[in-house]
């Protein structure tokens, strides 16, 4: 699955060295996160999510084939930094 969503993406957008695709597989379900360059995200979330739901459909056509579960997750790199951690605001 990863080397499938890194093609599509790779063609998709104008920075195809920064993007980066990691799998995580747990049990009968393959994690896929693509993250790309922030400048990039349009292209690859497209008019009203359509690139988005083509891609995913595309992997979860794959992986049905391969009788496996697959959720896509597409990130531009910026949330990690600035997303709180939660630990945080427990200290009321």
């Amino acid at each position: 699955m990863k080397e499938l969503v890194e093609v599509i993406a790779k063609a998709l957008v104008e920075h195809p060295d920064k993007v980066a695709v990691t799998e995580q597989t747990e049990g009968s379900t393959v994690k896929v996160d693509l993250r790309v360059d922030p400048s990039d995200m349009g292209k690859v979330i497209g008019r009203q999510g359509r690139i988005a739901r083509a891609i995913r459909a595309v992997v979860k056509a794959a992986a049905t084939r391969d009788n496996i579960a697959a959720e896509v997750n597409i990130d531009d790199g910026t949330a990690a930094e600035s997303a709180p951690s939660g630990s945080e605001e427990q200290g009321n």
